[in-house]
């Protein structure tokens, strides 16, 4: 299917790895000249390197840190013009309300929270200026199916799902689409790593953390593709009418009872 988005021009934060990384290399395919930012310049060097040899696109990087508004203005600056962004960067820790205390907790919602919102608020301006632009935010399923272990991103999550459909409920009468995706678990490092702690405490040994994924659906978690196809698709116009929304893509593990 040609999404037609040869020539779009589209924003990823935290494009460095995971989702991001992938979500890159989709709309790359598609014909998309990409910016791409993240704190790790080598990353996205690396990764902006692939992308011009296999896809023979145009691709800007931009080490920011998104916590800091000035990186936040200046990323906005740098890449006028955009048709898509996706926001994807974050890092919320795991942990229960006594073990995430208030520095730990402003610090992972400046980033995936108020990170999110800041560049909208900016990106969705210069959007609207123009008269079009897509708006993908990559959220999680921990904001529709919390988990007490996970309290700041539970929260956090189910607070960008609001934003989000509050903003996209209104957002097409600027003729912008403004979608959210909660992926469910995907393989990323930082599944890795938080199966790998599962199985220490479970069998003291983390070498046995594939063993905690086999009660996934299909017996594994997401391929990061498969969000990232998902958002390829959400930022063409075949989804021209799709806007206020968020899709899960779990496997089905949110539709379970009990």
């Amino acid at each position: 299917m040609d999404l037609h988005l040869r020539g779009k021009r589209a924003l990823v934060t935290g494009a460095s790895k995971g989702i991001g990384a992938a979500a890159a290399e989709a709309l790359a395919e598609e014909g998309c000249h990409l910016h791409l930012a993240a704190r790790s310049e080598r990353d996205l060097e690396n990764l902006a390197g692939h992308l011009r040899k296999a896809h023979a696109v145009e691709v800007t990087i931009h080490p920011v840190d998104l916590r800091r508004s000035a990186d936040i203005e200046r990323l906005a600056a740098e890449t006028a013009g955009i048709d898509i962004l996706i926001n994807n960067a974050g890092d919320i820790p795991g942990g229960s309300l006594d073990k995430i205390d208030e520095a730990t907790w402003r610090h992972a919602w400046d980033l995936k929270v108020f990170g999110y919102i800041n560049l909208t608020r900016l990106v969705y301006a210069a959007m609207k200026a123009r008269g079009h632009g897509v708006i993908i935010n990559d959220i999680g399923a921990a904001g529709e199916r919390f988990d007490f272990n996970y309290i700041a991103g539970s929260a956090g999550n189910a607070a960008l799902m609001a934003f989000t459909r509050a903003l996209g409920g209104r957002s097409l009468d600027d003729n912008i689409r403004v979608v959210g995706i909660n992926p469910g678990p995907v393989e990323t490092g930082r599944i890795v790593s938080l199966m790998k702690r599962a199985a220490l405490t479970r069998f003291n040994d983390e070498n046995r953390y594939s063993e905690m994924m086999k009660s996934f659906p299909l017996g594994r978690p997401a391929k990061p593709r498969e969000i990232a196809d998902l958002m390829a698709f959400l930022a063409s116009d075949r989804a021209g009418y799709t806007s206020g929304v968020i899709y899960t893509v779990d496997g089905g593990i949110s539709a379970r009872n009990g």
